[in-house]
């Protein structure tokens, strides 16, 4: 499959709700958590716009240009606005809530009234009800349970998917948290928090963000279900009150502003990647789904980039983990921000289905090893490219195997027979992606000259074989080999292209792998990489945190004695300052209410890790790093497709200065506060004391 995401735009301050889902497949979503309120009347499923051409081959053909990609539409259909609606599934995109009707004396509108803060069942029997009113659904509390008016109504925030079986997807604490907030009044005390990572991963200096379109969707997903709230009755206090599971009803993200890093940026220890402000109560409840969207999505984005950067800008790179992940939401997961990091193609078909990441696939071992004989290929014949009478492609590549081997000066009783005919049935099935796994018996006396073989019948008949592939072995003195005997039998046999056909490898590619491969000069083009991708061996977790920073507008610190993990208090503005070069040289966190610094303005800083010292910095280009992409719970900030993402990885990571972008013993990157920052921090320190 030949796919790439086109970009979902949004006006600007437009509802969340207006949002396409993220896509994923039905089976993962609970059914235990959907609303209480049903209905007989079936959801039409919404259509999905999946290209039919699929390209199941490692390498592209290589006499087609290669056709820009484009991404499926996952944008749900703008219901009507209307009142009063049933439930449907949560596999269903939830649009935006309609707004409350004007008063009117339709008798449409008598029957239905209008509901500004949540559902209640609709008093019209199915039978009753207008086709327009099974377009969407809001989400009603349990039978019998009163929910007291919210202080302002709120949009309606869609679900993501998936789903998780409780929205949010959170811990105990959270809702025992929220409960001693709720009966203390102070659940709805304004509050900020941040999300950042006390250190680089693998001892680099740099991370790549990740993950945080999704963070964003997760917000829908902030509403308690019926089946929710039964649940959180079974599992809390029997002491806790009904009326506090009466709130839990009416909470969602509507009062939520978020900042961000755009998605893709190149970010630094300490640095906030999101900053959250709303009520405490909603603040804290969605500490742990933001963590798991956005650290494993940093750690996987941040690895790739690291293959990206030793593999260099023309080796291709192929990411192979769906079936070393961690279960299939992280090698859905893999595939997406491997993507996002540098890589070039995956194997998952899912991923390009839903993402529009280019596909690529080879055969398998099994696949060679089913044939026992030429006799068992059927169909036999393949007629040319130009058109003409069929051929018979066994008998063909037999001949060309006995020049092959006269060439090579290998017995023309080595190659296996049953992998020729393997061979030889692929290329009647793909005579335009005729690929061959050359190593299932061996690479030089077996597989190499069968491919040969096949690949120049095809040839003689029109086509061109797309490449080969190593998977065990001495990978670069065969890729050496492999690129010998390709040329020779390209020169020989007066076939140009022969020599240039590309070398894949795969088997446990590690970056020690990827360092060989480029200083051993080996012949190869394209890297499949799956365990060491997807698991991150040298580091299984990125450790992000989600701390509080203000409350009731004061600012609040967490006083440690390892200055590592003391938080620095307020709301911040944060910027990125460049040097002469153009290469980013630090970057530094201001108080909201302070002043942009300006180009060539002298600065105060403190740079974090030097036990206060001041030191004295002139930035010649001044960037501000966040951007404010959610307020009260409206999109202020399109959000850039898949495609968008990556590249703004690639131009991020292309500005570091080479002593922060190597990948062994890296130079640290500076982050610093301002001096009005700093004299805040010590004065909470002393505080604390």
């Amino acid at each position: 499959m030949s796919l790439s995401p086109q970009a979902t735009k949004f006006s600007p301050c437009t509802s969340l709700s207006q949002m396409p889902p993220c896509p994923l497949p039905s089976h993962q979503v609970s059914p235990s958590a959907s609303p209480v309120c049903s209905s007989s009347h079936k959801m039409p499923p919404v259509p999905l716009h999946v290209p039919t051409e699929c390209v199941m081959s490692l390498f592209p053909r290589p006499q087609v240009s290669p056709v820009p990609h484009q991404a499926p539409s996952m944008s749900p259909p703008k219901p009507p606005s209307v009142p009063c609606v049933p439930h449907k599934p949560l596999n269903a995109p939830i649009p935006k809530r309609p707004s409350p009707p004007q008063a009117t004396t339709s008798p449409q509108a008598t029957n239905c009234s209008p509901r500004p803060l949540r559902a209640t069942k609709c008093p019209l029997p199915p039978s009753a009800r207008p086709p327009s009113l099974h377009a969407t659904t809001f989400p009603v509390c349990p039978p019998g349970v009163s929910t007291s008016p919210r202080p302002r109504p709120a949009p309606m925030l869609p679900r993501s998917l998936p789903a998780p079986p409780m929205a949010p997807l959170a811990d105990l604490y959270h809702l025992t948290m929220a409960y001693a907030l709720w009966r203390t009044g102070r659940h709805r005390d304004p509050a900020a928090a941040e999300l950042f990572f006390r250190r680089e991963p693998f001892g680099a200096a740099f991370v790549v963000g990740a993950g945080l379109g999704q963070a964003l969707r997760s917000l829908g997903a902030l509403r308690f279900s019926a089946a929710d709230i039964a649940y959180l009755r079974s599992v809390l206090p029997s002491t806790t009150e009904d009326a506090f599971f009466d709130y839990l009803c009416t909470v969602d993200a509507s009062e939520v502003t978020v900042t961000s890093v755009p998605e893709g940026s190149v970010v630094f220890s300490r640095v906030p990647l999101l900053q959250v402000k709303g009520p405490l109560l909603v603040v804290q409840l969605l500490e742990t789904s933001l963590l798991c969207l956005v650290s494993y999505a940093s750690l996987v984005a941040t690895n790739a980039a690291r293959f990206r950067l030793l593999a260099g800008p023309e080796m291709k790179l192929l990411e192979l983990g769906l079936r070393r992940a961690q279960g299939p939401d992280g090698g859905l997961s893999a595939s997406k921000y491997s993507y996002i990091g540098g890589f070039d193609y995956t194997s998952n078909i899912l991923a390009g289905k839903l993402y529009g990441i280019p596909v690529r696939g080879t055969v398998a071992h099994s696949f060679i090893m089913s044939f026992r004989s030429l006799e068992e290929v059927q169909p036999r014949v393949l007629s040319p490219l130009a058109g003409g009478e069929p051929m018979d492609l066994p008998s063909l590549a037999e001949s060309w195997l006995q020049r092959v081997c006269e060439l090579l000066g290998t017995p023309s009783d080595k190659p296996n027979r049953g992998e020729l005919a393997a061979f030889v049935s692929y290329a009647i099935a793909f005579p335009q992606d005729f690929q061959g796994l050359l190593d299932t018996y061996c690479v030089m006396r077996s597989g190499l000259p069968n491919f040969c073989a096949v690949a120049l019948a095809l040839h003689q008949l029109g086509y061109r074989a797309i490449g080969v592939r190593l998977d065990s072995g001495d990978l670069i003195q065969q890729s050496k080999e492999t690129r010998r005997v390709l040329r020779a039998c390209g020169a020989h046999f007066q076939v140009p292209w022969f020599g240039s056909i590309p070398i894949a490898v795969s088997n446990d590619i590690s970056e020690r792998s990827l360092e060989d491969f480029i200083r051993e000069g080996s012949e190869i083009d394209m890297v499949g990489v799956g365990t060491n991708l997807v698991t991150c061996p040298l580091q299984p977790s990125l450790g992000c945190v989600y701390k509080l920073v203000e409350v009731n507008g004061s600012p609040c610190l967490k006083f440690t004695e390892e200055e590592e993990k003391m938080t620095i208090p307020g709301i911040k503005a944060i910027y990125r300052l460049y040097d002469a070069a153009g290469h980013p040289f630090m970057d530094l966190m201001a108080l909201e209410n302070e002043p942009s610094p300006s180009v060539g303005q002298e600065l105060v800083v403190y740079i974090l890790g030097r036990r206060g010292e001041a030191t004295k910095v002139r930035p010649s280009a001044v960037e501000p790093l966040h951007r404010m992409y959610l307020r009260d719970g409206q999109v202020c900030e399109e959000l850039p497709s898949l495609q968008e993402v990556r590249s703004h990885a690639q131009a991020s990571l292309s500005l570091l200065s080479p002593v922060h972008r190597q990948l062994r013993d890296p130079q640290p990157y500076l982050v610093a506060v301002t001096e009005k920052l700093h004299l805040l921090l010590v004065e909470l320190q002393h505080a604390s004391q």
